[in-house]
C-alpha cells in the first residue's frame, strides 16, 4: 500500500511516518519498481505500535533501541520484552499519579458545586 494508505490506517501523518523512517525507528520498507515506499500490513503494525509507545510517552532514543533489537531477530525478543514490561510499568505508575489527581480535581469541583449551591 501507498504511504497515504499506511497513513490513514495507522492515524500518524505521513510526515511522521517520513521522520520514524529517517529516525530508525521503521524497518526497511519495500519500494515498488516507480521507486515509491510500499508497505505491507506488518509495516503498518509497527507503525501503530510505534505511535503508542511514542503516545504513551517512550523516549526517542528507546523506542530507537527497540528498533534496533527488532532488526536483530528473535535473539532480541528478551530484551525487547524487558523493555515493554518496564514500560508498562512507567505507565502503571503514572496511571495511578493521574488517578489520584483526578480524585483530587474531582473532590475540588464538588466543593465548588456545593459552595455555588449554597451548601
Amino acid at each position: 500500500m501507498k504511504i497515504s494508505e499506511a497513513a490513514a490506517r495507522c492515524g500518524l501523518g505521513i510526515d511522521t511516518i517520513r521522520f520514524y523512517e529517517r529516525s530508525g525507528l521503521l524497518p526497511p520498507v519495500a519500494r515498488g519498481a516507480d521507486g515509491k515506499r510500499r508497505f505491507s500490513p506488518g509495516d503498518v503494525d509497527w507503525l501503530i505500535l510505534m505511535a503508542s509507545l511514542r503516545e504513551t510517552g517512550m523516549p526517542m532514543e528507546r523506542m530507537r533501541r527497540f528498533a534496533e533489537l527488532y532488526r536483530r531477530g528473535d535473539d532480541s525478543i528478551s530484551e525487547r520484552r524487558r523493555m515493554l514490561v518496564d514500560h508498562a510499568a512507567t505507565l502503571a505508575a503514572r496511571r495511578a499519579g493521574l488517578d489520584r489527581c483526578a480524585a483530587l480535581l474531582a473532590a475540588k469541583l464538588k466543593r465548588y458545586d456545593d459552595i455555588e449551591k449554597g451548601e
